[in-house]
């Protein structure tokens, strides 16, 4: 279910301009960032980087399915 929620004009410059750095639209970018600062607050020893890895790979297409002999 989607609602509407009120953001200051400041962050929705910001979405917009780092949204466009990224090939994303706002509400998109805005996801992004929440996406970050909950996988940050579950883990807080896990550095940046390596929240970025795991997001990246996320958005990979899967290869197949691993086998093991």
């Amino acid at each position: 279910m989607a609602i509407n929620v009120r953001l200051s004009e400041t962050l929705v410059d910001k979405a917009r301009r780092y949204g466009t750095l990224e090939h994303r639209f706002v509400v998109k970018q805005i996801e992004y960032w929440l996406q970050i600062g909950r996988i940050m607050a579950e883990n807080p020893d896990l550095p940046f980087s390596a929240i970025r890895e795991i997001l990246l790979a996320d958005q990979e297409e899967p290869i197949g399915e691993y086998q093991f002999s």
